[in-house]
């Protein structure tokens, strides 16, 4: 069978790599069925995404907040992986400096079986107090409305970076860490223009990095990235293996 040229460079570039780092968006999970909560994806009871997630919207009108999350929960409990989820998976198993930062909440990398990850705005499956800011795994499909902390009664929010606030201090430390050390950077799904994880790429060509590009369609970076592949995630990353 005859490989395609560009497929087989990517794939010499992470055998050799010493240290690999990924940095996931909506377009991975967009395989797996996953709506991206805006546009015509995001109409729900009139509202806009950009509406319902600021702390603003929260004080505001919590059970509003939390019946959005909810239907996203029920959304997104139906979709399952997809062979880019797997196959990030499986490359994290062969390489002992391994790390996976997604700008992704839904959980699916973790499903796959990736545990080296960064998740740079939250995670939709679990929650966090308002009262003693204890962090907890929820799962429950559907939720109950207002949902309540079981240590201290405070009420709960998603686990979620909204706009207006800032990331986790040592997740973003972490991202920074993985791509100034690796050797190949790779990018799956995202157009990488929303900060901070606009700077990941940069960094990562500013450490020498061999920074590869995974995309449906051409992204604003496609032109100073060392290689762009254009296709589906899900039929592309395996393929890199």
């Amino acid at each position: 069978m005859t490989i395609d040229p560009q497929i087989k460079e990517a794939r010499e570039h992470l055998i050799r790599a010493r240290a690999v780092a990924v940095l996931t968006g909506a377009g991975i999970s967009a395989d797996s069925g996953v709506p991206t909560f805006r546009g015509t994806d995001g109409l729900w009871r009139n509202f806009r995404s950009e509406d319902l997630a600021t702390p603003e919207a929260f004080e505001r009108n919590p059970r509003l907040v939390w019946e959005w999350y909810n239907w996203r929960r029920e959304v997104i409990a139906a979709k399952k992986p997809n062979e880019a989820h797997y196959a990030l998976a499986r490359l994290e198993a062969g390489k002992q400096n391994f790390h996976l930062i997604t700008q992704n909440v839904d959980g699916l990398h973790r499903l796959a079986g990736s545990k080296k990850l960064s998740e740079l705005h939250g995670d939709i499956w679990k929650v966090r107090c308002t009262s003693c800011r204890l962090v907890s795994d929820n799962r429950d499909v559907p939720l109950s409305l207002l949902p309540h902390c079981r240590t201290c009664g405070g009420l709960l929010r998603p686990h979620i970076v909204w706009f207006g606030e800032a990331l986790d201090r040592e997740v973003l430390d972490a991202s920074l860490s993985a791509v100034e050390s690796c050797d190949v950077l790779l990018i799956i799904g995202t157009s990488g223009l929303v900060y901070p994880a606009a700077m990941l790429m940069p960094t990562a060509k500013a450490h020498q990095a061999y920074v590869i590009e995974v995309n449906l369609d051409p992204t604003p970076y496609s032109s100073d990235v060392h290689l762009s592949l254009q296709g589906r995630a899900k039929d592309i990353v395996p393929l890199l293996l």
